[in-house]
C-alpha cells in the first residue's frame, strides 16, 4: 500500500487506531533521548516457535515487557543474506515464509507492523563504512516475525530488517553493528536473530519433543560462547575457528551466528548481560539468547 493510499484509508476508517498511532510514530522524528534502548541476540530456533506458546516464545514476550517499548524494531536475521547490505524501507514490509514442511497454519501467519522508509534512511546515512541500499523487495523472515510477533502482538511498532552482506567476514559484521549505536540513543530496539549452535546436519530427529537435549559438544561450546560473552572477549568470538572443533561443528555455516556479532558490537561499557532461553534443542541447537543493556 503506498503511502498516500494508506493516508486515505485511515481517513475512510478502515484502519484501526492502533495501525494510526504506528503511522505517526514511524513518521515523527526520532530524537535522541536519555536512556540507552538495550540490544537483544534472540536464539529463533524452529518456525514453529512462531505460532506456539510455549517457553520459549513465552519468555520474548516477558522481556518485550520488562525493557522500555521501542520506536521501531530493527532485525538483523540470519535468514537476509545480500551481496551488499540492504536494509526494508517500504511503508508495510510483508511476511515471509520462507520455509517449507511445515503446518498449514504457519503459512497462514501475516504479521502486518508497518515499516519505516524514514527510518531506513537515517539508518542508511550512519552507516558509512558501506552504501546501504533501500529495498522494496524483501519483507519480515521467520528470522524476525515468529519472534517480534510475540513480543509485539498487535503489530503497533514499526519493523525493519537490515541484511548480512554474505561476502564479508566477521570483523566486519562487529564493526559495521558499531556503527548503529546511535539508533539506541533513539528508542531503536536492535535485534540480532540466529542461534549460537546451529548445526541442522547433526538434529536429533528423535529428540525434537524434548524439552531439552543437547550434544556434549553443544553444550560445551555454548557455555564457552557464554563465557567469552560476560567477559567482554569478543575478539575471540569475532575469530571463533580459533576456538576449536566444537566451534567449527556449532558454525558449519555462519549465518546464524552473524546476528550476534552485531549485537555484541552495540555492547556498551556500561551495558549488563543476561542470558535467557538458555536450553539446547535437537542435539545441535541451542536457544541461548543475550539481552544487552
Amino acid at each position: 500500500m503506498k503511502r498516500k493510499q494508506f493516508i486515505k484509508t485511515l481517513v475512510a476508517g478502515t484502519v484501526g487506531m492502533t495501525t494510526l498511532s504506528a503511522f505517526n510514530r514511524f513518521t515523527e522524528d526520532l530524537g535522541e533521548q536519555d536512556q540507552l534502548m538495550p540490544v537483544l541476540f534472540m536464539g529463533h530456533g524452529s518456525p514453529m516457535n512462531g505460532i506456539l506458546d510455549n517457553e520459549f516464545s513465552q519468555k520474548w514476550a516477558k522481556v518485550a515487557k520488562e525493557i522500555p517499548t521501542p520506536k521501531a524494531v530493527l532485525v538483523v536475521s540470519a535468514h537476509w543474506l545480500s551481496k551488499g547490505t540492504r536494509i526494508t524501507a517500504m511503508d508495510f514490509p510483508k511476511t515471509i515464509h520462507d520455509f517449507g514442511g511445515f503446518p498449514q497454519e504457519l503459512f497462514q501467519v501475516q504479521y502486518n507492523a508497518p515499516g519505516s522508509p524514514e527510518l531506513a534512511k537515517e539508518t542508511a546515512s550512519i552507516i558509512t563504512s558501506t552504501q546501504v541500499e533501500m529495498d522494496h523487495d524483501w519483507g519480515l523472515d521467520h528470522g524476525a516475525w515468529t519472534v517480534v510477533r510475540h513480543m509485539y502482538p498487535e503489530a503497533n511498532i514499526p519493523v525493519l530488517q537490515l541484511s548480512i552482506d554474505y561476502t564479508k567476514g566477521p570483523q566486519y559484521h562487529y564493526d559495521l553493528a558499531k556503527e548503529l549505536m546511535k539508533l539506541r540513543k533513539k528508542g531503536v530496539l536492535i535485534m540480532g536473530s540466529g542461534n549460537m549452535v546451529h548445526n541442522l546436519r547433526m538434529v536429533a530427529w528423535d529428540k525434537l519433543n524434548d524439552d531439552e537435549y543437547g550434544y556434549d559438544w553443544a553444550i560445551q561450546i555454548n557455555n564457552k560462547f557464554k563465557e567469552l560473552i560476560r567477559n567482554g572477549e569478543h575478539d575471540k568470538l569475532i575469530k571463533y575457528e580459533k576456538l576449536g572443533r566444537e566451534a567449527m561443528m556449532a558454525i558449519p555455516t555462519p549465518e546464524h551466528y552473524w546476528p550476534l556479532l552485531y549485537t555484541l558490537g552495540l555492547k556498551g561499557s556500561k551495558d549488563d548481560i543476561t542470558f535467557f532461553n538458555d536450553k539446547a534443542v535437537a542435539g545441535s541447537l541451542t536457544m541461548t539468547s543475550v539481552l544487552i543493556g
